[in-house]
Formats: C-alpha cells, structure tokens, sequence
C-alpha cells in the first residue's frame, strides 16, 4: 500500500492507470509523438534514480505525459523513494501472469510507473515466441506517453549498453567526485567504442555550487571532444541540498516535499530546457526503441 497522503493504494491504482491511460484515446485525440529517454550513470550513488524521479514529475508538472520503468537491476528503487509498494512488476509480464496494463501503478501528480524485478535479467534471453508476445504487450504503450524514461542501473552491464544504445536520448548524471567523473567517461567511452550512434547528455549532481558543476562537465566534455569526437551538451546542474535527504528520509520525492528548494527548482529547470529541446534522430518510439534493443540479440 501506499504510505503517503497522494496515497490510494496501489492496488486501486491499476484501474485508474488503465482508465487513465486510455482515456485520451476515448476522447479522440491524436496519438502522441513518445519521446524515449535512459537516465545512467558510471556508478552508484550519484543520485541517478532520484534524479530521474525527480525529473519525470517535473516533466509531469509542465503537461507531460510520462511513464517511468524502472530499469535499474537488482537495485530498484523507484517505488521505494516514492514511498509505494508494487504488487506487479515486468516479470509478472514475462511470465504472462498479468497484461501491461496491470504492471503500470500511479504514483505522485498521476506519474505512472512499471516497478523493477529480475524480470529484467530474463528480458535479454526471451524465446522468439515470448518476444512476439511481450513486443506486442510493450507495443500498446506506443502513443500513450509523451516520454517513457528508463532508470537503468549503473555501470557496464550488458543490460544497461543494450538500454543506452536503444533509446532516442541518454542522459548520463555525474557529480564532482574524481571517481564519478572518471567511470561517467569510461562508459560513454565503451559505448562509443562499440560505434553506437548515442546522443548523450550531462546532469552534475550534487554541486557545491555552479562553478564546480561547470568545471565537472567541462572536464568530461573536452576529453570527449578531444578523443572521442563527442560533443556532450549539458543538460544542467543540481546543487548539493540538504533538502534532498531529508526527502529520501521520508519517502517523499523532493520536488513534491521541498518544491522551493535548490535542487527542485534545478531539476525543473533542466526539464524546461529538456523538451525545448528537439528529439534526437531515432525515431519510432517505444516500438522502434525495443525493436533496436533486441536486434543485438
């Protein structure tokens, strides 16, 4: 059950996420044009998947549509930092025990979400005749979404490159720490390496101040530039706030609990300059996303 005061409990909120998800289409409106985005990091602890939480209901906040599937490998959280428990999660879809409509919960300000499982580690070995049917589940999420956004673990992983070299966009988060920097090029460099076209961009969490989130980034960009002939445009920086804890603490995204603080209003900042932004050049969202994921296979 849900232990905060937006508080319906999840399993009430799976009819609502159905009704909700179909009911634009009852209204006849036009499909939408679904924007599909990795959030990564090069290690843990950086504050990827507050980040990407914090991110999407941003983007919820500025009329966006979004749906956030936690990706992130025997470390998901998600549901955690919103304070929920999700009955059903991917696996349940893999095992054919539940339909995509079920797997999607409600949190905060309406965000949807698909919980994280192993499920994953299954996704990336599917028979052709599970495949068939979990892309023609996944495939009734195509047009629903103005941005599906995929929280993938950090690191290396196979799961993560097959994620990062899907998606139309990925967004890698750093912070100032020496070690941070240094794995956050190590895997835009693998990944380039592997001569996957992948359109890059930067957050600098936890920045003492503008100045030092700018000199993180510079540091990665021109290294970039210089060996890898990458630009790597940075989408923006988010001041260290003591506000964001205290948020974790009480299972409350820090938006939502601290929406004057610093950190909540860079990270709203960074979704206005994100969807002024033009979507990258890979197209056919969610449908053209998995059929790129599983074309490595």
């Amino acid at each position: 059950m849900s232990r905060n005061s937006w508080g319906r409990t999840v399993m009430t909120d799976q009819a609502d996420a159905l009704r909700s998800l179909m009911r634009f289409r009852n209204a006849g409106q036009e499909p939408l044009q679904t924007r599909v985005i990795t959030v990564t990091s090069g290690k843990g602890g950086v504050g990827k998947s507050n980040f990407s939480l914090n991110f999407a209901l941003s983007l919820q906040k500025l009329g966006k549509r979004v749906l956030v599937f936690d990706a992130d490998m025997g470390m998901a959280n998600i549901d955690v930092l919103m304070g929920t428990s999700a009955p059903y999660n991917l696996v349940h879809l893999l095992r054919r025990e539940k339909a995509i409509r079920e797997i999607i919960h409600e949190g905060p300000l309406g965000l949807h979400f698909i919980a994280g499982g192993s499920g994953f580690h299954d996704l990336l070995d599917l028979s052709d005749r599970e495949l068939d049917y979990f892309g023609e589940q996944i495939g009734k999420l195509h047009g629903h979404y103005d941005l599906i956004l995929f929280d993938t673990g950090a690191g290396l992983s196979r799961e993560t490159v097959r994620f990062i070299t899907a998606a139309q966009e990925t967004v890698v988060v750093t912070t100032p720490e020496p070690t941070s920097i240094t794995d956050a090029y190590a895997l835009i460099k693998m990944v380039r390496s592997m001569n996957h076209d992948v359109d890059f961009k930067l957050v600098v969490n936890r920045a003492a101040d503008n100045r030092e989130g700018r000199q993180t980034a510079d540091k990665i960009s021109l290294v970039a530039k210089q060996f890898l002939s990458l630009d790597l445009p940075l989408l923006g920086i988010i001041p260290d706030d003591a506000h964001v804890p205290k948020a974790v603490k009480r299972q409350v995204p820090f938006t939502i609990a601290y929406p004057g603080g610093s950190a909540s209003r860079a990270v709203e900042e960074i979704a206005r300059a994100f969807i002024s932004t033009p979507s990258a050049k890979k197209s056919g969202g969610i449908r053209g996303f998995f059929e790129r994921m599983f074309r490595q296979r």
